[in-house]
């Protein structure tokens, strides 16, 4: 499910405790939402949400900002 991989990618980070309040936040958060607006209900968001938004070229660019700001000259090639 999306919190368990959000826990997942957070406890690597932040550590296992901040990282089970932080899907508690989440949690919490979507709580709110469903008791607020009765129309609404729960649709999980998948544990490959996080890999499906990634924008592969921003990504990369960002790399090539950071390794040319560290003085490299950096040249790109697709592999096969």
């Amino acid at each position: 499910s999306f919190l368990a991989h959000r826990y997942r990618r957070l406890a690597r980070r932040i550590g296992k405790l901040r990282a089970i309040v932080a899907v508690s936040r989440t949690l919490l958060t979507i709580i709110w939402h469903l008791l607020t607006d009765p129309t609404q209900s729960y649709t999980d968001l998948g544990a490959d949400y996080y890999d499906r938004h990634i924008d592969t070229t921003r990504r990369t660019q960002r790399h090539v900002r950071d390794l040319q700001a560290l003085g490299y000259r950096v040249t790109l090639e697709p592999v096969a």
